[in-house]
């Protein structure tokens, strides 16, 4: 029987780093995007190591990577624990992949034993997973798991549902993946734009910028990502607030400047406050063969039912356009649940391919 261990990997400061540490980088980062093409068949969703690196070093939350190798040394099994590192924290988010030529010898046991032991010590009560599917689009009947949230649903028979469900995690949510093919129809978008600009009228302002997040408007973006934890829908399974404050967003953003791509920003501010209430995120890669991915996109409760929502998705498209043109879709992710979301989504021409369970594990509740 093959001999396997786990090991912590040294995670580059950049990509010029120890070529030992770069290298096994590069390995483990392969393995992750190996493991979760096979289940979604999507391979615009990998991630160059580049584009990856800085994700790592989230200064307040750092990622820890480990792996699996095999006697010769080759990594077959790639797993991260991360977690915020600020005391009293009782959330953390672990991901473990196995590389499709190596499943079914207990690698993915090995890996997840060990970083749930990791999250025990560090005295973490709320884990959380995110299992990628092949299923596309809302599903119901025999042979699927319903999510709680009575939207959407994962194929019982997947490997990772199998796998969740024997250790005790609890199934809570369903992202639907989404992709807009660019260019984008400019005889849908146009239309969408007028009716969203006309239901916000004067009392919102649009803004756009590329990079850095323009000094004026650092803590009205910071209080944003803070009401990402809050006010994006999360099925029964909130988590804590995570607290961003305008020097934790510099340091994120000066990471995020170490990558080879390009953060687009759409935001819209009410005019009266001065303040901004809702904003889009576009993670724009320098190369233009590659997908844009859609990041975060919030409109704050209290702004909501101006179709806000709408006005920064196809402001962010045409900016993206204009400005960056060549890349062949946008790729975004949003709970089953948030319907208003998914009707402008849909509005403007994008389609499902993929969905991905949300998965919880809780030390300081009895099993469901």
């Amino acid at each position: 029987m093959t001999a396997y261990t786990v090991e912590e990997l040294v995670v580059p400061t950049t990509m010029d780093d120890d070529p030992v540490h770069v290298r096994a980088f590069r390995e483990w980062l392969a393995v992750s995007d190996a493991a979760e093409v096979a289940v979604h068949g999507l391979p615009e969703l990998a991630w160059t190591p580049e584009e990856y690196l800085p994700t790592c070093r989230e200064p307040e939350a750092p990622s820890r990577l480990f792996a699996v190798r095999a006697a010769d040394g080759t990594i077959v099994g790639a797993g991260s624990y991360d977690s915020k590192t600020a005391p009293g924290t009782t959330n953390c988010w672990l991901a473990v992949g196995v590389h499709p030529d190596h499943q079914r010898q207990g690698i993915g046991t090995l890996l997840a034993d060990h970083l749930e032991q990791l999250a025990r010590a560090e005295g973490r009560t709320q884990w959380k997973t995110y299992a990628v599917s092949r299923q596309v689009g809302p599903a119901s009947g025999p042979g699927y798991l319903p999510a709680p949230t009575g939207y959407g649903a994962v194929p019982e028979d997947e490997a990772g549902v199998r796998f969740l469900t024997r250790r005790g995690w609890r199934f809570g949510q369903v992202n639907r993946i989404s992709a807009l093919t660019l260019p984008a129809d400019a005889s849908v978008v146009r239309p969408v734009r007028e009716r969203a600009s006309a239901a916000a009228g004067d009392a919102y302002r649009v803004h756009s910028w590329s990079g850095r997040t323009p000094e004026r408007w650092l803590d009205d973006v910071a209080l944003l990502e803070t009401r990402m934890s809050t006010d994006a829908p999360e099925g029964d399974m909130q988590e804590p607030e995570d607290v961003w404050t305008a020097e934790r967003l510099r340091a994120h953003e000066d990471e995020l400047e170490r990558a080879p791509r390009t953060m687009l920003t759409v935001a819209v501010e009410h005019v009266d406050s001065g303040h901004l209430v809702g904003f889009s995120q576009l993670a724009v890669p320098d190369d233009p063969a590659r997908a844009v991915m859609q990041w975060d996109t919030l409109v704050l409760r209290e702004h909501r039912g101006h179709r806000l929502g709408w006005l920064l998705k196809v402001v962010g498209i045409e900016t993206l356009e204009r400005d960056h043109p060549g890349h062949p879709s946008v790729v975004t992710f949003n709970a089953e649940e948030n319907r208003p979301m998914l009707d402008v989504n849909e509005a403007v021409g994008f389609r499902g391919v993929g969905s991905e369970g949300i998965w919880e594990y809780r030390t300081d509740r009895p099993p469901a």
